[in-house]
């Protein structure tokens, strides 16, 4: 188009594309060798070489981020025993304000479709809590608290329900929780800043459900399971999830194994896993409404507690909570295949990667 390698038309004129993008790392700051907060840094969108540049500090354990759909704010859950939720503008680096959850240990958060509503789940209280979001990014005074029942066979990690993780499906009409202690998914309606229990879907006991993604058509989702080391493909229809076919996620012997984290590509062809025990990222191909294993690539670190893609699909991080380094996989958008790729970024107990959407 006459504009040169590494250019866009833009409204008719050219703009470099951008070399780099700027990322987000969440971390503990409590633990001993903890963060300071949130690590901020770069990677490059060429070869996925991350660099950190700063902190965001004031944040207690942070350890999960999300951005505002704007990628005006951030968003952190501070995990510990008193929980809190802090908004922070993501331009300047300050934060907004906080407000407590009313729960204990928040481990993660989601923003409603409208941006005008966040929920928090609180793991060991094992509780939702809704927020309302202001014009200016603050966060107003909590608005609901859902508790959730429940318990499983294992006693020193299902002695009551654990809310590990709460997403909106694809239509954004329902909102999941996955709760590690309940050995349940409750999905529940989100009309007018309310959560309404809608339908419960039951896992393996002992299975300990920990993360859901979905698979971009809407009517699948894989469901990790944190204590018995599977994933579960599950058909989704009108606010429904029913469990399927079960895999396991790493080969059997060796060090005890809990999954973490799933995500799948864009296309939704590949399902990626990471494998805490066996440190590797599992590889599942999707066939249909099941997933077949492809293999497993080593994380390059110890303890995945978080894998995620960039915004462009090319690359996979992954943040190795024990080796204290976040590495970084090109990620072949035919295959699937992950190739280390760039030298791995040494950073304080990282546990979250938040590449932004926007640059």
């Amino acid at each position: 188009m006459g504009v040169g390698a590494g250019l866009l038309m833009t409204g008719g004129t050219a703009e470099a594309a951008p070399a780099t993008r700027r990322v987000f790392f969440g971390a503990y700051t409590t633990w001993s060798g903890g963060a300071q907060g949130i690590g901020i840094g770069t990677y490059d969108t060429a070869s996925g070489q991350l660099k950190s540049t700063g902190v965001i500090k004031g944040v207690v354990n942070p350890s999960f981020v999300i951005e505002s759909r704007d990628g005006r704010f951030l968003y952190a859950v501070n995990e510990t025993s008193k929980g809190e939720v802090t908004a922070i503008n993501a331009g300047s680096r300050k934060v907004i304000n906080k407000q407590p959850t009313g729960g204990a240990d928040p481990c993660h958060l989601t923003l409603d479709p409208s941006g005008k509503f966040l929920i928090t789940a609180d793991y060991s209280s094992g509780s939702l809590s809704v927020f309302p979001v202001k014009a200016d990014g603050s966060l107003g005074a909590r608005t609901q608290k859902v508790q959730h029942k429940g318990s499983g066979p294992d006693k020193e990690r299902q002695e009551g329900p654990h809310a590990h993780h709460i997403v909106f499906d694809p239509a954004g009409k329902h909102a999941l929780a996955v709760d590690l202690g309940a050995d349940s998914v409750f999905v529940y309606s989100f009309v007018d800043g309310q959560l309404k229990l809608v339908s419960t879907a039951k896992l393996k006991p002992g299975a300990g459900p920990r993360h859901i993604a979905f698979h971009p058509g809407g009517k699948v989702a894989y469901v990790a399971n944190e204590l018995d080391s599977t994933i579960v493909a599950c058909g989704y229809a009108d606010g429904k999830l029913t469990p399927g076919q079960v895999l396991k996620t790493a080969p059997a012997g060796g060090a005890r194994n809990y999954p973490a984290e799933v995500v799948v590509s864009g296309d939704g062809k590949h399902v990626y896993l990471s494998n805490r025990g066996h440190d590797s990222v599992a590889h599942f191909a999707v066939n249909g409404s099941e997933l077949a294993l492809v293999g497993h690539t080593s994380v390059g670190g110890k303890y995945p507690r978080h894998v995620t893609l960039d915004p462009s699909g090319s690359f996979l991080f992954a943040a190795n909570q024990n080796s204290n380094n976040v590495t970084s996989f090109a990620v072949d958008r035919a295959t699937g295949k992950l190739t280390p790729s760039g030298t791995p970024l040494q950073t304080a107990i990282p546990v979250c990667v938040l590449p932004t959407r926007l640059g």
